[in-house]
């Protein structure tokens, strides 16, 4: 079984790509089981918040943090949960 891990991903989305176009700069913590469902993440998050296509994404830096440096309060109690209760 693999052991989710916390990444942060930085880079640039285009917002109003249809009006005034401007490249905005975002940073965002998540938990994933590698880097490649980190960035689907970010993607379908970014997409679903902002109306963006992926090709008005840019990732310019995925990096693997340790837990104690995660600036997202809620990434840090989620890692801390044991398990889910109904």
């Amino acid at each position: 079984m693999s052991e989710i891990k916390t990444y942060r991903v930085e880079g640039i989305m285009l917002i109003s790509h249809d009006k005034f176009p401007v490249w905005q700069k975002f940073t965002k913590e998540v938990r994933a089981l590698n880097k490649e469902q980190a960035i689907e993440y970010v993607y379908s998050v970014l997409g679903s918040n902002h109306k963006l296509r992926r090709k008005h994404i840019k990732i310019t830096k995925i990096e693997e943090i340790p837990l104690s440096e995660a600036r997202d309060r809620r990434i840090a109690a989620l890692a801390k949960l044991e398990r889910f209760v109904k």
